[in-house]
């Protein structure tokens, strides 16, 4: 049977409405192999422990199911990307083990990075400035340790996460809820183009399928699935991040989570997390540790020894940095505590922004950076 035959059998079983992957698991466990289950009679299908009639209704679309297969197969090529099947030697040990495993994973990018140390790092959609930064931070220093971040390239957490990867050209993966034609959310294209060209972009959705807002928790599976550890960096206590967390303490995977400001409910779902035995981190050494990987950093880190944190700031720009601290100040409260005319508060802000030492933030608030 040739390559694309096979890919052709795997996408068709993936491709019957209503099966689904835990319905076609169980047809595979009784015939062995899509080709066979495509080629059984509706009695012998039938005959399947676990399987409703209701679920063998699309067996009759057979012919129209191989050709979108086949447009699927040629979309792919044309795109760049790849068709990794449930028995593809490249397809995730830890992927194919949890209950319900993608028959196939529509890939662009490396996909070598499946088979990496990987990961997950969730959180709010809405995050605050603090979990932004946190979650760049964090994704770039375990980067330093060969270690690829997995997260779903949504606006918030996830992206921040990707970026933080992508900034030390480091490795990360972005699992959709949506076709890899369909860039979602829109506003995300340069971070797609990215994964793209750096790392790697998957999805277990044809070409085409819009983003459902019911195909993200199952997009949360195989973003717990693919993963050793996850990591949630800030959430409310009701949130997907948690079912995330949850999905991967039923797969026996670590479970992490990034302490946050005690009164925000961004950070409630992660300080209950920590509440309930989930591991504390504040660097990806606490990570690599916890999982006993054996793998040091490369030296590259943002978070490295930097040496003199005042090298080249005359003495005004070090009394303003000695006033700010990790939480935000208004201006006003920046030229009360140092003295400094607006003037020239405004000439040293601008200057330690760009030397990266302070952030500028919403309400024209200041906060130094670690």
């Amino acid at each position: 049977m040739s390559e694309n035959a096979a890919t052709n059998d795997w996408l068709c079983l993936s491709l019957i409405p209503g099966l689904g992957p835990a319905g076609a698991a169980r047809l595979l466990d009784r015939f062995g192999s899509p080709a066979k289950v495509l080629g059984a009679g509706a009695k012998e299908l039938a005959a399947t422990d676990g399987i409703r009639s209701s679920q063998l209704t699309g067996f009759a679309r057979l012919p129209e199911l191989r050709e979108l297969a086949a447009r699927q197969i040629a979309g792919m090529q044309k795109l760049g990307g790849e068709i990794v099947s449930l028995v593809d030697p490249r397809y995730p040990d830890r992927l194919r083990e949890i209950p319900d495993p993608p028959l196939v994973l529509y890939a662009l990018g490396d996909v070598a990075l499946m088979g990496s140390h990987c990961v997950a790092m969730v959180g709010s959609r809405s995050a605050t400035t603090y979990g932004r930064r946190a979650a760049w931070l964090l994704a770039e220093n375990l980067t330093t340790y060969g270690v690829t971040v997995v997260s779903g390239m949504a606006l918030g957490i996830d992206s921040e996460a990707h970026y933080g990867a992508l900034k030390s050209e480091g490795r990360t993966i972005a699992v959709l809820g949506s076709g890899l034609d369909v860039i979602y959310p829109s506003q995300n294209r340069t971070l797609y183009d990215q994964l793209r060209a750096k790392g790697l972009l998957l999805s277990e959705y044809p070409l085409g399928t819009k983003p459902d807002g019911f195909r993200f928790p199952a997009r949360n599976r195989i973003i717990a699935g693919l993963s050793q550890g996850v990591v949630v960096v800030e959430a409310a206590r009701k949130s997907g991040s948690l079912i995330t967390a949850q999905m991967a303490l039923d797969f026996g995977r670590e479970i992490f989570a990034v302490p946050g400001q005690i009164d925000s409910l961004k950070s409630e779902g992660a300080h209950w997390l920590l509440r309930e035995g989930a591991k504390l981190v504040a660097s990806g050494s606490d990570i690599v540790e916890e999982l006993q990987w054996g793998i040091a950093a490369n030296g590259c880190s943002g978070q490295q020894p930097k040496g003199d944190p005042y090298s080249g700031l005359e003495p005004d720009g070090v009394a303003l940095l000695e006033q700010l601290d990790a939480y935000p100040l208004s201006r006003d409260e920046v030229c009360e505590r140092t003295g400094l005319t607006p003037a020239r508060l405004s000439e040293l802000l601008l200057f330690l922004e760009l030397e990266g030492h302070i952030e500028m933030v919403a309400g024209d608030q200041v906060r130094r950076l670690a």
